[in-house]
């Protein structure tokens, strides 16, 4: 045996020993087949499938990031403003504008008073060229933020300079942005192409 495997079996050795000696032991409980579940704590331990896909969204990785919310639906067991509105958010950047509006709709529906959901449904009717609905879900956005969200408010001025003249372009910016809930406070999810 290669003198880098002998040091390896003794530790392999104690490892399934300590294995054996844990109340679940090296096979499944009674004479299933199959292998263990995985404990109720380590899955409440889990990491929460929202913040793995706005964190997808923030690298860009859009299809992954639909996927981590779709899991994160099945996870809570039911699908609330927040889980609609980020696969809402994540159709918009995959291009698919209508399910992304239809699913945003839904996410304002089930939460009238959901601000990221408000904002983001804009962003979808203004790339869809719909300016004066854009502008309205804005405002509704702003009036519920309080406005204390710059990309909120800017994204307002946009669509109102927009509903006026149509090709007005915003020097600064290249279009609306997406906002997105997290710890407490409205944060920018992609930003804005230079």
């Amino acid at each position: 045996m290669p003198q880098n495997r002998i040091g390896l079996v003794p530790s392999l050795v104690a490892l399934m020993a300590m294995a054996a000696c844990d109340a679940g032991g090296l096979r499944a409980p009674g004479d299933s087949p199959f292998a263990p579940g995985v404990s109720s704590r380590a899955a409440s331990e889990s990491v929460d499938g929202l913040i793995v896909g706005h964190n997808l969204m923030a690298a860009g990785e859009y299809e992954l990031a639909l996927r981590a919310y779709y899991r994160a639906a099945a996870q809570r067991g039911n699908v609330d403003a927040d889980i609609l509105s980020a696969v809402g958010s994540a159709q918009l950047k995959l291009g698919r504008l209508g399910q992304a509006e239809d699913t945003l709709r839904k996410a304002v529906e089930a939460d009238e008073n959901f601000v990221p959901a408000w904002n983001n449904l804009g962003v979808v009717l203004m790339e869809r060229g719909q300016y004066g609905e854009a502008s309205l879900m804005f405002k509704r956005a702003f009036a519920l933020d309080g406005g204390t969200s710059d990309d909120i408010q800017a994204n307002l001025t946009l669509a109102l300079a927009k509903l006026q003249n149509p090709a007005y372009v915003e020097p600064d910016r290249s279009g609306p942005a997406l906002v997105r809930r997290g710890a407490g406070e409205y944060l920018l999810l992609t930003a804005p192409d230079p």
